[in-house]
């Protein structure tokens, strides 16, 4: 079994092996029509469930063949332009070469001795962030599993700057279209069930900040403690942005800790053009970035960045195994004593290729392609009588549903929109994804392909409306 092992005598097996493989990649995406075939758990699950892991096949040809029937032809495919679902991207050649090199050499990001340029990569591009941010020359950070791992470690130091000895005085403000990690990361922390205040919004779906001051005073006059504010550049349902400046003012005011989630937003970091939209960010304490979002990124690329890099001493733990106290002294650089985590891969080195490779503008560029689609595709919406749509996008997000004119009651109409998304995704000819809007049902497009056109945003409304009629003709009397 050593002829498996990945070393200097098995270089021209893992070559042709790698090869093989990407061919398949390759051929998969070149002929792939749709993006997703539409096949059922039901059927799909037989078929893995069949598979004895217990009998290797002893072949790298027969497994890719496998693989093929068992997740390559079945897969959900990003890359395709009517892909319009969830937060993910089409991903950067650049940044997929950088993931087969991280993948192969395995280094591990917690110790200099079991990463050397590993690490100093990753620390440029995390001065790189934060000097885009504009978080000042005191900045740092690290590179986490995602955003909600970002929002817990934001969350974990402002808990600990508080320097509040009671968690159940603790307070965490959020909007109420806020990501759920927020919930969750309060948990994790130990604070009780109340202390997330959920701050609502305006008809833009954007914090409102005259709520938040009411509820930092109401805080204050309770003799409780605010222990962070968490703003939202790009609220996952709606692409809202908060109104940063603000927040960054009440957050001034009453000595609280400002985190800004911009998992989704980030990429305004890269534009030209739209940068502007995150004014204020630049007084955040912390800020969580997904690149895997909107830098067009291979899953996992996130990171926590933070003003004060001291801050980041709140996870530092010494083990002699690993990373002694002795290293500080020696200036050996460890990144394991900022992060939650121990071992953690390279993933800083997919955006150092991207960013070599494209350079900055180019990511921009291509994000501002898709904020300008959504832009189309809102005109195109409010112009259809078929549709309501929420609020006009500030991202690359639309949250809109099908009312048929002849349907009055709200249940039937959520029912409609719910089978129209249902039957789409078994059709595999498109994906969306869908939310609520206070008790009804909507559907979302979440556009962050540049190859998707506002053609395809027709074609697809088109096809939700007949999916919605389908099921009203067969389902309800139309009369009013």
């Amino acid at each position: 079994m050593r002829s498996h092992l990945l070393n200097d005598t098995t270089a021209e097996r893992y070559r042709s092996s790698v090869i093989e493989g990407v061919e398949r990649v390759a051929a998969q995406l070149a002929t792939t029509a749709r993006p997703f075939t539409g096949i059922s758990v039901d059927e799909l699950a037989p078929r893995i469930d069949a598979v004895d892991l217990e009998k290797p096949l002893h072949d790298t040809i027969a497994a890719l063949d496998e693989l093929e029937e068992l997740y390559l032809r079945d897969a959900v495919y990003f890359h395709h332009p009517r892909y319009l679902a969830h937060l993910n991207c089409p991903v950067v050649i650049p940044a997929v070469l950088g993931e087969a090199v991280l993948s192969a050499i395995n280094s591990s990001l917690d110790t200099w001795d079991q990463s050397a340029g590993g690490t100093l990569i990753e620390r440029r591009i995390i001065d790189w962030t934060c000097e885009r941010i504009g978080l000042g020359p005191a900045a740092d950070g690290v590179f986490t599993s995602g955003g909600t791992q970002s929002n817990l470690q934001a969350l974990l130091l402002a808990r600990e700057e508080a320097k509040e000895q009671d968690p159940a005085r603790m307070r965490v403000f959020a909007s109420e279209v806020g990501h759920f990690s927020v919930q969750k990361a309060a948990r994790l922390l130990g604070l009780g069930e109340e202390a997330v205040v959920v701050i609502p919004t305006d008809h833009n779906k954007r914090m409102q900040t005259v709520a938040l001051a009411r509820e930092l005073e109401r805080c204050r006059r309770d003799d409780l403690s605010p222990m962070a504010v968490v703003a939202t550049a790009g609220t996952t349902d709606f692409g809202s942005i908060d109104p940063l400046p603000e927040i960054a003012e009440l957050c001034a005011q009453y000595g609280t800790w400002m985190h800004v989630d911009a998992a989704y937003g980030c990429g305004l970091l890269a534009s030209r053009k739209n940068r502007h939209l995150l004014d204020g960010i630049e007084r955040a304490d912390s800020v969580t970035v997904d690149y895997h979002k909107s830098f067009f990124q291979p899953v996992s690329s996130s990171a926590v960045l933070v003003r004060d890099g001291a801050t980041l001493s709140h996870v530092t733990y010494h083990a002699e195994y690993l990373n002694p106290r002795r290293m500080v002294q020696e200036r050996i650089p460890n990144q394991v004593d900022k992060s939650l985590q121990t071992t953690r891969r390279f993933d800083a080195l997919k955006l150092w290729m991207t960013l070599r490779v494209m350079g900055a503008d180019g990511i921009g560029g291509l994000f501002d392609e898709v904020c300008d689609l959504a832009s189309e595709g809102w005109k195109l919406l409010a112009a259809d009588p078929r549709f309501d749509v929420v609020v006009e996008p500030q991202l690359s997000t639309l949250v809109f549903r099908y009312i048929p004119t002849a349907i009055c009651d709200p249940s039937a109409i959520d029912r409609a929109n719910l089978y129209a998304r249902k039957a789409l995704f078994a059709s595999g000819d498109a994906v969306v994804a869908g939310t609520k809007v206070g008790d009804r049902q909507f559907l979302k497009f979440t556009l962050l392909n540049p190859e998707t056109t506002t053609a395809d945003i027709t074609a697809v409304l088109d096809l939700i409306a007949g999916h919605a009629e389908q099921y009203l003709g067969e389902n309800l009397d139309r009369a009013c």
